[in-house]
């Protein structure tokens, strides 16, 4: 196998005003601060916990 992985296109749907700090930090840390931001990830298991986390609050489509 190489060291190439996959790519995760995420894009922030919902607000995060009013959510636990938590799932406020796991969006951040995804690189999100605007409503309807893309950003293209690595993916990672840190990353699929952190879109995990605020399944709610974003989609996502493999890139």
């Amino acid at each position: 196998m190489s060291d190439a992985k996959g790519k995760i296109k995420v894009t922030l749907i919902g607000s995060p005003i009013g959510t636990v700090q938590s799932h406020r930090a796991s969006v951040r840390g995804l690189g999100l601060k605007r409503m309807n931001q893309s950003r293209v990830l690595e993916d990672t298991p840190a990353v699929r916990g952190m879109i995990n986390r605020v399944h709610y609050l974003v989609k996502f489509e493999v890139a």
